[in-house]
C-alpha cells in the first residue's frame, strides 16, 4: 500500500483541505489525518503561552444522552458526581471498566436536567458509545453524534479578546468549566470556558459546514494578538507542562484514577457506578503505584515508554516526555512504585541506553497566573 493509500484511508476533519492548503505538516492521530504543526511546535507553543493560538480539534468525540433518566445513566457510568452539575455546568470525570481502569476521560456538559453533552477522545468515541449504551437499563437514550460538529480550541491569554471580535456574547461571564450557547459571526455555537493547554481559552461546537469559514474568521479577527493556528505536537506540550492526562499514556484500560493522580474525580459516595466496588478495595489496600513528575537533570530527553530505574532497579517507565517551550527544560510524566514517589528522589531514565539523571518535582510544572 503506497502512501497515499494510507493517507485516503485515514479520517478526516471537514477543515482537512484548509490544513493542507495552510502547508500544514499532518500526522496519523487515532486514525485520523491531523496537523502535527503549522510554523514550529516551539513558535506554536509560545503563541499560547504569550498570546493565542487555535486548535482544530474535530477529531474529538460528542455523546449526547436525553431522557428522563439520563442523569442516573451518567451518573452510573462515570466516577464523579453530575448530580453537583447545575445547567451550563461543565465537569471532567473518568468512564470506568468495572476494575476501575479507564474506558475514557470525559467531560461532561449539563445541557438540562435530563440532557447531557460529553466531549470524548477521538480514537475512542465509538467504543465509549457501545460501553455506555450497553450499560443503559435507564429512560434514556444515548447518540453518537460526534458528526453534527467541528470543534476549535481558542487558548491564551488572548483568547477572549480575539473570540470577543465575532461574538456579542458575554464571554467574560462563562466562568471556568462553564459554557453558554451564541452567534459566533452569526454561528449558532456551543461556547465552552473549558481547554486543554493550561491557559484560558475557549472551546466551541458549531455544525461541520460552518468549520472552515469560521476558522478563517477566526485567524483574521486574532491577526492583531498574533494568533497561530496550532497542531497536535503544540497541543501534547501544553498539557504536558501542565501536567494533564492523555488517554493512552498516563490513563487506560490498566491504569485507576487513584494512580494516575486523578482521586478528585472519584465521588465514592455518590452511590453505585461502575468501578465504585474495585476503588473502594483499591483504596483499602494502598495503591501500589502513582504518577509522578520529573525533571532532566543532565542531557538528555524522556520520551514515551522509556524505562525508569532507581537504585539500578527497574521499577517503572515514562508515560509522557518532551522538552517544555515555555519552561526551558526538558520534563516528564512516568509510573513508579507508591513508595518511590517522593520529591526530590533522584532517578534515571534509560535514553538510548544509557541512563541519564532526573529528579521528580512537583506538578504542575507550569500553572499559568489566575
Amino acid at each position: 500500500m503506497d502512501d497515499s493509500s494510507v493517507v485516503s484511508a485515514l479520517r478526516k476533519t471537514p477543515l482537512h483541505a484548509v490544513h493542507l492548503a495552510s502547508g500544514a505538516r499532518m500526522t496519523d492521530f487515532g486514525g485520523w489525518d491531523m496537523p502535527v504543526e503549522y510554523s514550529g511546535i516551539t513558535t506554536e507553543h509560545m503563541a499560547v503561552r504569550t498570546a493565542v493560538g487555535v486548535f482544530d480539534v474535530s477529531h474529538m468525540g460528542e455523546i449526547e444522552i436525553r431522557g428522563p433518566q439520563a442523569l442516573d445513566l451518567v451518573n452510573y457510568v462515570t466516577s464523579n458526581d453530575a448530580a453537583n452539575l447545575i445547567d451550563g455546568q461543565v465537569q471532567y470525570s473518568g468512564l470506568l471498566f468495572p476494575n476501575a481502569a479507564f474506558v475514557d476521560d470525559i467531560l461532561i456538559h449539563q445541557i438540562g436536567p435530563t440532557e447531557f453533552f460529553l466531549c470524548v477522545n477521538a480514537s475512542n468515541q465509538e467504543k465509549d458509545y457501545e460501553w455506555i449504551a450497553s450499560q443503559n437499563s435507564f429512560e434514556a437514550d444515548v447518540e453518537l453524534s460526534s458528526d453534527r460538529y467541528v470543534q476549535f480550541a481558542i487558548q491564551g491569554p488572548k483568547s477572549l479578546s480575539v473570540l470577543a471580535k465575532l461574538t456579542d456574547v458575554r464571554l467574560d461571564l462563562i466562568r471556568y468549566y462553564h459554557f453558554t450557547w451564541g452567534q459566533i459571526f452569526g454561528i449558532e455555537a456551543l461556547i465552552a470556558r473549558t481547554g486543554y493547554t493550561g491557559e484560558d481559552g475557549f472551546e466551541i461546537y458549531v455544525p461541520p459546514q460552518e468549520g472552515p469559514r469560521l476558522w478563517t474568521e477566526i485567524l483574521s479577527a486574532g491577526a492583531e494578538f498574533g494568533v497561530k493556528p496550532c497542531g497536535l505536537g503544540a497541543r501534547n506540550t501544553l498539557r504536558l507542562e501542565a501536567a494533564m492526562s492523555l488517554y493512552g499514556h498516563e490513563i487506560d484500560d490498566t491504569i485507576t484514577p487513584f494512580e494516575a493522580r486523578l482521586g478528585w474525580i472519584v465521588k465514592l459516595e455518590q452511590g453505585d457506578f461502575i468501578g465504585r466496588n474495585a476503588l473502594i478495595e483499591q483504596k483499602r489496600r494502598g495503591v501500589e503505584r502513582r504518577l509522578a513528575g520529573f525533571e532532566m537533570y543532565d542531557r538528555g530527553i524522556a520520551r514515551d515508554g522509556y524505562r525508569v530505574f532507581v537504585n539500578d532497579q527497574d521499577v517503572g517507565w515514562v508515560t509522557s516526555g518532551s522538552p517544555a517551550p515555555f519552561l526551558g527544560k526538558n520534563i516528564g510524566l512516568c509510573m513508579l512504585p507508591a513508595g518511590m514517589v517522593q520529591m526530590g528522589r533522584t532517578i534515571e531514565v534509560e535514553v538510548r541506553q544509557k541512563r541519564v539523571v532526573a529528579k521528580l518535582t512537583n506538578l504542575p510544572f507550569y500553572a499559568r497566573k489566575k
